[in-house]
């Protein structure tokens, strides 16, 4: 089931709270309060922003894409897309998208996936599974391995085949797209900008991406 829904944002560059530039493969958290809006911009067109989402509050209350999609009734996000924990909780709405759809099924890079999808020789690559692990263990609060659970891959496109399959295939995202959301409730953000090399979602050049913040 496709959907492309581009809407672009009112909000101005010089108005936000945050701004910060994250290089390909470097990872990212942050606790967003209720009402922030985080905007993750593409700024070289092709990358992916391997995602996943807490409940501040309540860690163990993680990013579930199955309660995420079965909301909403579609398999992309998009605008209007509600990213909901395993509770149900609603965690952030996506409130503007100028790349106009992003993958939920995918999953994020590891040493081990690296190996199954490419080859042996690839166990040693930079993936986010490990940069994941970085960033939640300079994290007070008890993040372990297992808080790790399927994630979001902004600007990633992995069209699903009659079959069922997955493809990965051509980003469908272009310099300088973004996609913007407000949370909720309090939400921890934690971000791989993705360092994979081996296939197409990001036309085999990793490249930065820019986050910016505003109060409301």
């Amino acid at each position: 089931m496709a959907a492309f829904n581009r809407v672009e944002s009112k909000k101005r560059i010089e108005d936000a709270v945050y701004n910060e530039i994250v290089p390909a493969g470097e990872g990212w958290m942050y606790d967003l309060e209720p009402g922030q809006t985080l905007r993750i911009v593409d700024l070289e067109g092709n990358q992916a922003a391997d995602t996943l989402f807490f409940d501040a509050d309540n860690p163990e209350d993680h990013y579930s894409a199955v309660r995420t999609i079965a909301g909403q009734g579609n398999i992309y996000l998009t605008t209007g897309s509600i990213l909901r924990a395993e509770s149900g909780n609603a965690l952030v709405e996506i409130v503007a998208d100028t790349c106009g759809r992003h993958d939920t099924l995918g999953g994020s890079c590891s040493a081990q996936s690296n190996t199954v999808r490419y080859s042996h020789d690839k166990l040693h690559m930079h993936n986010c599974r490990d940069t994941y692990m970085l960033q939640l263990a300079k994290r007070d609060g008890g993040y372990s391995k297992r808080d790790l659970a399927p994630n979001v891959n902004f600007f990633m496109n992995v069209p699903v085949t009659p079959d069922g399959g997955l493809e990965f295939a051509d980003g469908v995202s272009g310099p300088g797209c973004y996609v913007e959301m407000t949370a909720k409730r309090r939400t921890t953000v934690l971000i791989s900008n993705c360092p994979q090399l081996n296939n197409p979602c990001n036309a085999y050049n990793p490249t930065p991406i820019q986050l910016l913040i505003w109060n409301d």
